[in-house]
């Protein structure tokens, strides 16, 4: 069975994605994967990483289109965090690092609370903290 989850992204401009997943607490992941056209990162402790690769590289990976991401989403990235501050905390350092936030940070379904955000080239995600207290199951 595998043991790693790799999120592999393709951006327009490496350097500012790396600043922005940087900024937002995203641990860069030195060794292979980091070189001119492409990014590694760390994502939590459960054997994650989030590669990044420049839209040129990245498209001869998968030898199909990329996604337009200005007009519709492919996938959406949800991070899971300790507590309500947490949610709130990664909202700020979204927007100060130049992310949109799309969904502000609230209450859905009795059970979580978070909110969503595009990266600077347009993929979403979103942070939940889901209450154990008020999760059935």
């Amino acid at each position: 069975m595998t043991q790693d989850l790799w999120l592999n992204l393709p951006v327009r401009d490496l350097p500012r994605a790396v600043a922005f997943f940087t900024a937002i607490g995203f641990v860069p992941k030195p060794g292979p994967g980091n070189t001119a056209h492409s990014a590694s990162f760390q994502v939590g402790g459960n054997r994650v990483i989030l590669m990044l690769f420049t839209e040129s590289l990245f498209s001869t990976f998968t030898n199909h289109a990329l996604a337009d991401t200005a007009r519709g989403s492919e996938v959406l990235f949800s991070l899971g965090a300790r507590d309500r501050a947490e949610v709130d905390a990664l909202a700020a350092r979204v927007e100060a690092a130049g992310g949109t936030v799309f969904a502000r940070p609230r209450e859905s379904n009795g059970t979580m609370y978070g909110f969503g955000f595009c990266d600077p080239d347009g993929h979403r995600w979103n942070a939940l903290f889901m209450d154990p207290a008020r999760v059935s199951g």
